[in-house]
């Protein structure tokens, strides 16, 4: 069994899903504490062949509160906008009208809270993109909140029977590969490579959205971009 572990991201990078592709079980970390100015519900879209920051609003988003205790603060007028940028940059897209109605069931789906969205925009975005990876989530499945950093991973890990851990490559100051070889589980950090497609006639813009990559890419092109990483 091989697992990987990350906190809930809005439509990440592909990084996020070469890292789901690559295991037997991604778990979302849903009950840590909430990232101010992070990624779980902000990302980047090109515009006008830039990179231009989305952010999904919240209701008194604070780090005091646990991932899956923030409430969404979406307004119909944010959608609006939201999607009306979408459609004026990508609807030159080779892939827009298929992708434009991904993103819209999305930005429309009824939720109370950033986790619910994200864990549903994740499932959504894998389909589209053939990944079968079984996703569950560290507030339903685990009981080991007490637990703090690599401890808790660990534990997550023997509950898993895992005997692969992935993690991203920014993880490598946190965890060690000993403690890891002492419980038998093999630890691998993924670095993702930034490997170029066509963007209209801008120059490449790397590491932007996923909604970004699905636009400009077919199936068979997403297969290969998923493949573009080493272990570490």
């Amino acid at each position: 069994m091989t697992i990987a572990i990350m906190q809930p991201y809005i439509f990440p990078y592909i990084g996020y899903f070469q890292l789901i592709n690559a295991v037997d079980k991604f778990v979302i970390y849903d009950d840590v504490n909430f990232i101010n100015k992070g990624w779980i519900n902000r990302n980047q879209i090109l515009v006008s062949g830039k990179p231009h920051l989305f952010t999904i609003p919240l209701k008194d988003a604070s780090q005091n509160k646990l991932i899956h205790e923030v409430e969404l603060g979406i307004d119909e007028p944010w959608k609006k906008k939201f999607l009306k940028t979408i459609q004026q940059s990508y609807q030159k897209a080779p892939t827009y009208q298929k992708v434009f109605l991904l993103v819209e069931e999305i930005v429309n789906f009824q939720c109370e809270n950033i986790a619910e969205l994200t864990l549903y925009a994740l499932k959504k975005v894998c389909a589209h993109m053939n990944i079968h990876t079984e996703i569950v989530t560290s507030s339903r499945v685990y009981n080991n909140s007490d637990l703090k950093a690599q401890e808790r991973i660990l534990d997550i890990c023997r509950q898993e029977n895992a005997s692969h851990y992935i993690n991203p490559i920014g993880g490598m100051e946190l965890y060690e590969k000993n403690k890891f070889e002492k419980e038998h589980i093999r630890l691998d950090f993924i670095k993702s490579v930034a490997s170029p497609y066509p963007q209209f006639k801008n120059a490449f813009v790397p590491w932007l959205s996923i909604i970004d990559i699905l636009m400009f890419n077919d199936e068979e092109n997403i297969a290969k971009l998923l493949k573009e990483f080493e272990l570490i």
